[in-house]
């Protein structure tokens, strides 16, 4: 029995790429789903008003690094940690809840987020800058990760 399979745009099953790099790595998809079930465990124990939110982030590949751009209008550049472990970008940090008025319409507290980045990085590089809101983090792609032509000798 043969069965239609449609090709094209939006056939990929979801999770099949990381968002933003455009390559595909098998480990990093097994990697991706043991942080969600651990986070789906933790986030069970913890107090709903108590879950970090999640900022807006901007990925992007660029010829030489991979940029991670996070808005956090109004986070002071001490209450944001940025790490690095492995291939796991980590984003987390807090906005503390200031009391001006009657209604508060803006997020506060704990935020977090995890993005996995390709291995081809320059980890020794990284740099990370807070300036109108928004924080870019800068990953540089690793020189030894770049294609080049081998000569081949005659013996």
């Amino acid at each position: 029995m043969k069965m239609p399979v449609r090709r094209g745009e939006g056939t990929q099953r979801p999770g099949r790429q990381q968002p933003g790099w455009g390559r595909y790595d098998p480990r990093s998809e097994f990697e991706n789903l043991w942080s969600e079930v651990g986070r789906f465990f933790q986030q069970g124990t913890t107090p709903t008003g108590e879950r970090p939110w999640v900022p807006l982030v901007e990925e992007e590949e660029a010829e030489d690094a991979y940029l991670v751009r996070a808005e956090l209008p109004g986070v002071p550049r001490e209450n944001v940690s940025v790490e690095l472990d492995a291939n796991e970008l980590h984003i987390t940090g807090e906005l503390e809840e200031e009391h001006h008025g009657k209604v508060l319409s803006r997020r506060t507290g704990r935020f977090s987020y995890r993005t996995m980045v390709p291995h081809d990085i320059d980890e020794d590089a990284v740099s990370a800058d807070l300036a109108d809101g928004v924080l870019t983090v800068r990953i540089p792609k690793s020189p030894q990760g770049k294609r080049r032509t081998i000569d081949i000798s005659a013996q």
